[in-house]
């Protein structure tokens, strides 16, 4: 019976196996967005999430950190202190204990070890091998994007070349759904590179223990750095340490000492070493007892069990609130009904939800609205943001399709509501004199009230081109070219 007990307990999840999923759960509450493939663009969007978890994954409710810092550099002076006041706040509190506990993509890594391939263990190159992720760090995470940032066309380098959670949790939990069938439209040697660079690392992680994590993650490296400092994490007692050499044995990451900067606080070292010189930083009181704990009489244990049962009672009801929060909201596929027409529709061959757009230039709003839908022209409407490489890169398109065609076509470029405060300067600087019409949308965060009418999915840039009548007539998702938008308005024109 014994022995069976033994089987039972090793199939069993360890704690942090727990705290792992829960938080991969907990930073993907919206599991409706797995069932209707969208993305979901309500407020907590605006909050990074600890660990690497991408923006564009259909359960994500917050942002990614890496994703959003990089944005930072391009937005409002006041964006990069806040995204940056929240990396310092997780990085001080946790360090890379966020790393080992609460980051979704540390557990799939640890997942795929799980298969039975030979291992790869440490060693000096492997050692060597983890200082690559600060390299990476410092230039795909902050001087390509902070370079971008001064010509005005932001890229996040790392998130769009390199991250593989992005690729798995946004590319293809995307793809996977149907009703993104169209995305596949807009894949290119890019999504191939980085699907093959998901695939290798995924392999990688079978044979080497989180690959990734030491290696490669900007995130982690960024985090290492607070190590010694940070509230929750490891610590070790010098004075009882005897330098057996147990804790950097049995660690499976490339640690010279328990608590450094490559430690990511699983606590296996706490477990092994004989003389209790390690042991958990924090509150006491949620501490498991050791022989570093003085004072642990009957009362102490019993508070410690309470606090305990109270904190797991808590936090699966947060975890329950947040999914059910989540699911009860509803998709937004059109605006303010007050605003738009009834029986109209966001697929090509419907006729266009109409709206009242603020027109901008370069020095902001005027205060003049239109109605894209009532021009008499054929009507291109694009959405963009000056984050947006790709957007930035293909408005001189919609400029010149607007000049040869200045006399049957109209051009409306609507910024997304995020950093809409650095349209104009962009506006301003690039096309003060253009015959576009420049305006940006409504709603918080990437939820903006027109771009979702018209079938907006978190994807940008999105180009729809309606026919003199407003009917719609094709939708881009994805970049265009001048003879994209050419063959579109030459088929109107030949109809």
């Amino acid at each position: 019976m014994i022995d069976m007990l033994e089987k039972i307990k090793k199939w069993l999840p360890s704690k942090r196996k727990l705290m792992q999923l829960y938080f991969a759960l907990l930073f993907n509450a919206n599991l409706k967005g797995f069932i209707t493939g969208n993305i979901y663009q309500g407020p907590t969007k605006n909050i990074c999430v600890p660990g690497i978890n991408c923006y564009s994954c259909p359960g994500a409710v917050g942002a990614c950190p890496l994703g959003s810092l990089q944005g930072s550099f391009s937005a409002h002076h006041s964006t990069i202190y806040y995204v940056g006041g929240i990396l310092l706040l997780y990085a001080l509190m946790f360090g890379r204990m966020i790393c080992g506990w609460l980051c979704p993509f540390g557990l799939i890594q640890e997942l795929f070890y799980k298969v039975k391939t030979p291992k790869l263990k440490k060693s000096p190159v492997t050692r060597i091998l983890s200082y690559l992720k600060y390299v990476i760090l410092v230039f795909f995470v902050y001087i390509v994007p902070i370079m971008y940032a001064f010509r005005d066309t932001p890229l996040p380098t790392f998130c769009k070349y390199i991250c593989p959670a992005g690729t798995l949790e946004g590319g293809i939990g995307l793809l996977s759904n149907a009703v993104n069938e169209s995305y596949f439209s807009m894949l290119g040697p890019l999504f191939t590179w980085k699907f093959l660079l998901l695939v290798s690392i995924m392999v990688g992680c079978c044979f080497v223990f989180r690959l990734f994590c030491r290696f490669i993650c900007p995130l982690g490296a960024l985090y290492g750095l607070f190590n010694k400092l940070s509230f929750f994490g490891i610590q070790v007692d010098k004075s009882k340490c005897t330098d057996c050499g147990l804790c950097h044995g049995h660690c499976k990451v490339d640690i010279k000492h328990p608590g450094d900067q490559e430690c990511i606080s699983c606590g296996s070292c706490v477990k092994v070493c004989p003389t209790k010189a390690i042991s958990w930083k924090g509150p006491k009181i949620l501490l498991k007892a050791n022989e570093t704990m003085t004072g642990d009489d009957p009362k102490t244990k019993k508070r410690r069990f309470v606090t305990r049962l109270i904190s797991c009672i808590l936090m699966l009801a947060v975890l329950l609130g947040a999914i059910g929060y989540y699911w009860a909201q509803e998709d937004v596929t059109n605006p303010d009904p007050g605003i738009i027409t009834a029986d109209r529709g966001n697929q090509e061959g419907d006729l266009c939800y109409n709206y009242e757009l603020p027109i901008v230039t370069g020095n902001g709003d005027t205060g003049e609205t239109f109605d894209p839908t009532a021009t008499g022209k054929i009507m291109i409407i694009n959405f963009w943001g000056t984050w947006c490489t790709p957007c930035v890169n293909e408005l001189p398109y919609f400029e010149a399709i607007s000049k040869d065609y200045e006399d049957t076509v109209s051009v409306v470029a609507i910024h997304s509501s995020i950093s809409k405060e650095t349209s104009p300067a962009y506006i301003a600087e690039h096309y003060p004199d253009s015959p576009m019409i420049f305006s940006w949308d409504g709603g918080e965060g990437f939820s903006g009230e027109y771009y979702t009418a018209l079938g907006g999915r978190g994807t940008y840039p999105y180009t729809v081109i309606l026919d003199e009548n407003g009917v719609i007539q094709k939708i881009f998702v994805s970049s265009v070219t001048y003879d994209d938008l050419k063959g579109v308005v030459e088929s109107i024109l030949a109809n």
